[in-house]
C-alpha cells in the first residue's frame, strides 16, 4: 500500500460480526490498494460479545492500515460513526456496514464522482436483499422522512457513502444521526449525489435493527431535522475569522 497520510479513511460499526469483518476488510483493501493512495480502515467496536475485537486485533496485526478502536459500552451505530469520525486522518470519509451486505466494488465509482462542489456521494440499494417487512418499512420511513423533513433522500439506510471530511466537521452527534447524514448536510447547503448500489445478502449473523427499535424514535428524530433545518447555519456562511469584514 502507498505510504504517507491516508486520502481515504474507512469507518466501519462493527457489532458481533466477526465471521464477517474479516472477509469485508480483504475486500475494502483489494477495492482500495489499486486506486494508488493510502488509505486507513477504522473498525469501531461497538463492545460485541463475539470474538469481533479479537478478529480485529488480528488483522491491526497483520495490516498496518487497519487501526482498530473499541467502545467501553455498546452505544450504537451513530456513536461507532461518530468515533470513526473522529479519529479519521483522511481527505475522503468512507463508511460501510460490517454485515458484509454493502459492497466495497462500488467504492471506485463513487470515489470518481466527488468532483466539484460534490461534497458527498452516497448510495441507493437495488435489488435489496432483506425481508418483505424491512423492505416495506424503510420505504414507508423514506417517504415519511422526506415529507416531515422537507429534504429528499432516496435511502437514507444506506451506510455506504463517500464524504468529504471537512463536510463532516458540522455534525451534530446524536443517537440516530447515522440515519440523517444526508439530511443535514443537504440542509446545510452542500450538494450530495445519489447513486445506485449493489446490495447482498448477509454471509452470517444476523440484523441488529428491526421496525421496532427504530420505529419511533425515527419519527420524533424527523421532527428535530425539521427544526434544525429551519434554524441551520448554511455551511458557507461559516467563513473563516479572519475573512470576516471588520
Amino acid at each position: 500500500m502507498p505510504t504517507g497520510s491516508p486520502a481515504y479513511s474507512v469507518i466501519l460499526p462493527v457489532y458481533n460480526e466477526e465471521d464477517n469483518i474479516g472477509p469485508l476488510i480483504a475486500e475494502i483493501r483489494g477495492v482500495l490498494a489499486p486506486l494508488g493512495r493510502p488509505f486507513e480502515i477504522l473498525p469501531v467496536d461497538d463492545c460485541s460479545r463475539d470474538r469481533s475485537l479479537e478478529v480485529l486485533r488480528q488483522l491491526a496485526a497483520k495490516f498496518p492500515e487497519v487501526r482498530v478502536v473499541r467502545h467501553s459500552r455498546n452505544c450504537g451505530q451513530s456513536a461507532a460513526f461518530a468515533s470513526g469520525l473522529r479519529r479519521a486522518r483522511g481527505e475522503v470519509v468512507i463508511t460501510l456496514d460490517a454485515d458484509g451486505q454493502n459492497d466495497p466494488a462500488d467504492l471506485p465509482r463513487m470515489i470518481a464522482a466527488l468532483v466539484g462542489d460534490v461534497a458527498g456521494v452516497v448510495g441507493i440499494r437495488r435489488r435489496r436483499e432483506d425481508s418483505t417487512i424491512r423492505r416495506l418499512s424503510s420505504r414507508f420511513a423514506n417517504r415519511y422522512r422526506d415529507w416531515i423533513t422537507g429534504v429528499p433522500v432516496q435511502d437514507a439506510g444506506c451506510f455506504l457513502r463517500v464524504l468529504r471530511r471537512e463536510a463532516t466537521r458540522e455534525l451534530p452527534v446524536f443517537n440516530g444521526l447515522h440515519r440523517f447524514v444526508v439530511t443535514i448536510l443537504r440542509s446545510q447547503g452542500y450538494r450530495i449525489v445519489e447513486m445506485e448500489v449493489g446490495h447482498r445478502p448477509r454471509r452470517t449473523g444476523v440484523s441488529k435493527y428491526g421496525v421496532g427499535n427504530r420505529l419511533w424514535r425515527g419519527i420524533r428524530d424527523c421532527f428535530a431535522m425539521r427544526w434544525y433545518r429551519a434554524r441551520v447555519i448554511p455551511a458557507d456562511r461559516l467563513v473563516p475569522e479572519e475573512n470576516c469584514g471588520r
